[in-house]
C-alpha cells in the first residue's frame, strides 16, 4: 500500500488569507503567518516544491488548495494574472513538416479552409512557411502559396471554444489555440499558441487524475491548477516558445485528457498565481510518494509580473476581427506583379488565378504578355509562354485548383478537371491563343475557338483559323478546330499545334486529356528549362 505520510501540521498562529474573493479580486495577499512556522529543507531531484501525492492526501484531510499551497510554498503570495497566450513547443513533431485541419474549418496564409481540407506546412529560411491544402491528410493539392505568417488559426480565436473548433494532428491529437511553426538550427519546431486557461485544461488531467474529485481530493486539483499555472507563466525556455509539452517542463497532450471535473476546478482558481517578491514564482511540483516537505522559494526563478504579462501577449490571431477584415497575405506573384507595375507595366492584365506546377514545384499565373512563375530555388521569375507551354503543357488543363477556388461539400475539390482533347470551349468564354481557356475553365490544349468566342487581345491569330486577336467568330463560320500555339510558341515539323500527344493520336474515348497516355512527351525540370535559356 502506498504510504500515506501527512505533511506536517501548521501553526496555529492567525492567517491573512480567508478565502478565494479576495485571490480573485486581484490583490495580492499572504497565504500564512510569521516566518519561521513550518521548518524549511530544500529537496534534491524530483522532490522539489510540492508533492502530488502530499497534496491528495491532505486534501482528503479536509485542507484547502490554498492551505496546501502555504505548506509547501513558504513565504509566497497568491495574485491575479491577466488572460495570457503562451508558446508552446510540441517535442514530438520536433524536425517535422505542420500537417492539420479542424472539422469545422480553420485559416491559413490569410484564407478561410473548409471542412475537409488539410494544411501542410514547411518553414523557410525567412521565417515564413510554404502552404500546401489537400483534401483529406493524403488527398489531392487543391492549392499552395507562401506566406509571412506560418500559423494555422481556429476560426474563433476566443479561448474555451468546442472540439470542432480545435486543430488537430494527422496521426496526432487536437490542441486549442493556433498551431504554427518556427526554427532551431535549421530544424522546423511545431508550436500550440493557446490561452493559458485552455492550456490548464490538458495540463492538470495529464499531471494528476480527475477522478481525485470523486475521492474527496478535490482541493489538491485547485491547488495544482494554480502551481501548474504558475509555473508556466514563470517559464522562458526557448526564443520561439515558453514552455514544452513533456515532463522536462509540464506534461501537455492537447485535449486528450481533458475533463469537466478538472475543467470546473480549474475555472475556480482563474488567473490564480503564486508570487514572490511580486513576480510569478517558478513553482515546481513532484509526484514525492512520502508527502514532500515545504520548499525554499528563493531556490526557484521567478518570471515576469502580472502587470508586465498584460503588456505584448502575443496574439492568437493576426486580425482584431477575422470574419469581418479582408485578408491582406500577397504571394510572391503578387508582389512581383507589382513591382514591375502591374495592369499598366509591360506584363499587361492577368488572364486567370494562379496554379501549381507538376509535382508542386512551385506557382505561375499568367498575363496578357507574359507569365510569372514562383519557385523555391529560382524565386519569382517572368518568363514567356513558350518556357511555360514547356514546363506545363497545358495551361488550361493542369487538374490542380487555382488558388482560392471553391470546393464543393464534403471536401471535393470543385471541378478544374480538363474535358477530352478537343473539346470545344463552351460559347461565350475567353481563349488564349489557339483555344486554350483560361486557368481553371477547363478547356483543354488544342480545343478549337466557337462561334461566339473571342481570342484574347495582343495574342497572335490561331494556326490555319483566319481570326485576329480580339475578334469574335460568327455563329456559323465554323473556325478551326485546331487551335494555334501560345504567343511565341513554334509548332513542330508536320505536327498542327493543339493536335494532342506528340504522336498525334486522339485521347482514348473517356480519357480525360490530362490523362492521356502520352510515351513521346514528358515534362522537364525546372533546371533542364532554365538550363536552355
Amino acid at each position: 500500500m502506498r504510504n500515506r505520510m501527512r505533511p506536517a501540521p501548521i501553526s496555529a498562529r492567525p492567517v491573512l488569507v480567508t478565502g478565494c474573493a479576495a485571490v480573485l479580486a486581484g490583490t495580492a495577499v499572504a497565504l500564512w503567518g510569521w516566518p519561521g512556522d513550518t521548518p524549511i529543507r530544500p529537496l534534491a531531484g524530483h522532490g522539489r516544491g510540492m508533492s502530488q501525492v502530499g497534496a491528495f492526501d491532505s486534501a482528503q484531510q479536509g485542507w484547502l488548495a490554498e492551505r496546501i499551497l502555504e505548506h509547501y510554498y513558504p513565504g509566497a503570495t497568491l495574485g491575479t494574472s491577466p488572460p495570457t497566450n503562451l508558446a508552446v513547443r510540441l517535442m514530438e513533431q520536433d524536425g517535422s513538416t505542420l500537417d492539420a485541419y479542424a472539422e469545422a474549418g480553420f485559416r491559413v496564409a490569410g484564407r478561410e479552409v473548409a471542412a475537409g481540407q488539410v494544411a501542410h506546412l514547411t518553414p523557410l529560411p525567412d521565417g515564413g512557411a510554404n502552404v500546401v491544402v489537400t483534401v483529406g491528410c493524403d488527398g489531392e493539392v487543391l492549392w499552395q502559396t507562401v506566406t509571412s505568417d506560418p500559423w494555422i488559426y481556429p476560426l474563433d480565436p476566443k479561448p474555451n471554444r468546442p472540439a470542432s473548433e480545435h486543430l488537430t494532428l494527422c496521426g496526432g491529437t487536437a490542441y486549442r489555440g493556433s498551431l504554427g511553426l518556427a526554427t532551431e538550427n535549421g530544424e522546423p519546431r511545431t508550436i500550440n499558441r493557446v490561452d493559458v486557461e485552455d492550456y490548464l485544461l490538458g495540463v492538470v488531467p495529464a499531471e494528476v487524475q480527475a477522478n481525485w474529485v470523486d475521492k474527496g481530493a478535490g482541493e489538491a486539483l485547485r491547488a495544482q491548477a494554480i502551481a501548474a499555472r504558475s509555473y508556466v507563466l514563470a517559464e522562458r525556455r526557448y526564443p520561439y516558445a515558453q514552455t514544452c509539452d513533456t515532463t522536462d517542463c509540464q506534461v501537455y497532450p492537447g485535449t486528450v485528457k481533458e475533463d469537466p471535473r478538472t475543467a470546473a476546478t480549474i475555472a475556480s482558481t482563474a488567473g490564480t498565481v503564486l508570487l514572490r517578491d511580486g513576480r510569478i514564482l517558478r513553482s515546481e511540483y513532484s509526484s514525492a510518494p512520502d508527502g514532500g516537505e515545504p520548499a525554499d522559494i528563493y531556490a526557484f526563478d521567478v518570471g515576469p509580473t502580472p502587470a508586465e504579462l498584460a503588456v505584448g501577449r502575443p496574439p492568437t490571431d493576426p486580425r482584431p476581427d477575422p470574419r469581418t477584415r479582408a485578408a491582406t497575405t500577397q504571394s510572391p506573384i503578387d508582389l512581383e506583379y507589382q513591382r514591375r507595375g502591374g495592369e499598366a507595366g509591360s506584363l499587361g492584365a492577368p488572364l486567370g488565378p494562379e496554379m501549381l506546377l507538376p509535382q508542386r514545384a512551385g506557382t505561375y499565373r499568367m498575363f496578357t504578355n507574359g507569365v510569372i512563375i514562383v519557385t523555391p530555388t529560382l524565386g519569382a521569375q517572368v518568363v514567356d509562354f513558350t518556357t511555360l507551354l514547356q514546363l506545363v503543357p497545358d495551361p488550361g488543363g493542369v487538374g490542380a485548383a487555382p488558388t482560392g477556388s471553391p470546393e464543393r461539400p464534403g471536401g471535393t475539390p470543385g471541378s478544374n478537371s480538363a474535358p477530352a482533347s478537343g473539346a470545344a470551349v463552351p460559347s461565350g468564354r475567353e481563349v488564349l491563343p489557339g483555344g486554350h481557356a483560361l486557368p481553371g475553365v477547363g478547356a483543354s490544349m488544342g480545343g478549337g475557338v466557337q462561334p461566339g468566342e473571342r481570342v484574347a487581345p495582343g495574342a497572335g491569330a490561331s494556326v490555319g483559323s483566319g481570326v485576329p486577336p480580339g475578334e469574335r467568330v460568327a455563329p456559323g463560320a465554323g473556325a478551326s478546330g485546331g487551335g494555334g500555339a501560345l504567343p511565341g510558341a513554334a509548332a513542330s515539323a508536320g505536327t498542327a499545334v493543339g493536335s494532342g500527344p506528340a504522336t498525334g493520336a486522339p485521347a482514348p474515348s473517356g480519357v480525360p486529356h490530362e490523362q492521356a497516355p502520352n510515351p513521346g512527351f514528358a515534362i522537364p525540370s525546372l533546371e533542364e528549362v532554365f538550363g536552355r535559356r
